[in-house]
């Protein structure tokens, strides 16, 4: 396995600096920006209608037994009992935890799955009509940030720094509304924090003061969700289901 994903990263590499001619070129960039329109119809289609909905970010390799996992699943469950559905990856672990808490609370499960030569396949919690398959990660996460009316970040990996990165930056940026954002476990994302406000903020003046509010730091299910709701009594919204 660890020979053909070398064989398939280099494949990459020197099909990357192969000279092509104009048609090969223009054949090959016409149809892909066919496939990445047609993605985003299918997900503006399907979720234009969904309602209110949470994102839940989070590690695909957590167990069922896995602390964090069970806390995902009681989030989902809790959202769902306060009439918001659940956004997930849909692939296993937290993804398929917040699926399987949001389908248990009887809410509604979306999962938006990535194809992917290992780890993801669509999790059986997942809403059979709110499933959609990308191959395109950029056009996938347009989705998470575009119908979500608030993010929960469950412990995880690359996949998952990226997701609430993106998230606050766009945030930050303005470029999408200040929705709730929720990173859960104080022991795993405490020493990011810590490291954001020594180098980003007193080192060097990357950030502002004020954009360490744009996300809140929480260790139970029940906080997650009063952060969810708080934000919305304040605003005056409510989920219109």
């Amino acid at each position: 396995m660890e020979f053909n994903n070398q064989r398939g990263h280099e494949d990459k590499i020197i099909d990357a600096f192969k000279e092509k001619d104009n048609f090969e070129i223009k054949t090959t960039n016409s149809w892909q920006i066919f496939k990445i329109m047609a993605e985003f119809v299918e997900g503006f289609e399907k979720l234009g209608k969904i309602g209110p909905c949470v994102s839940i970010f989070g590690s695909a390799r957590s167990k069922p037994e896995d602390p964090y996992y069970i806390l995902a699943e009681e989030i989902g469950y809790r959202l769902t009992l306060e009439g918001y559905g659940v956004i997930t990856g849909g692939g296993p672990g937290i993804m398929e935890a917040g699926n399987k808490g949001a389908h248990r609370g009887g809410g509604k499960s979306v999962g938006l799955n990535i194809v992917l030569p290992f780890e993801q396949e669509g999790n059986r919690y997942i809403d059979r009509d709110k499933i959609i398959n990308f191959d395109y990660f950029f056009v996938r996460k347009v989705m998470f940030m575009k119908y979500a009316q608030g993010f929960i970040i469950m412990p995880g990996g690359f996949g998952t720094l990226d997701e609430f990165f993106e998230a606050v930056t766009l945030i930050q940026t303005n470029k999408i509304a200040r929705f709730p954002l929720v990173l859960v476990g104080k022991k795993f994302w405490g020493g990011l924090i810590e490291w954001v406000k020594e180098q980003q903020l007193a080192e060097n003046p990357f950030i502002h003061k004020e954009d360490l509010d744009l996300f809140n730091l929480v260790d139970t299910a029940e906080e997650a969700v009063k952060v969810i709701n708080e934000f919305y009594n304040k605003y005056i919204f409510r989920p219109n289901f």
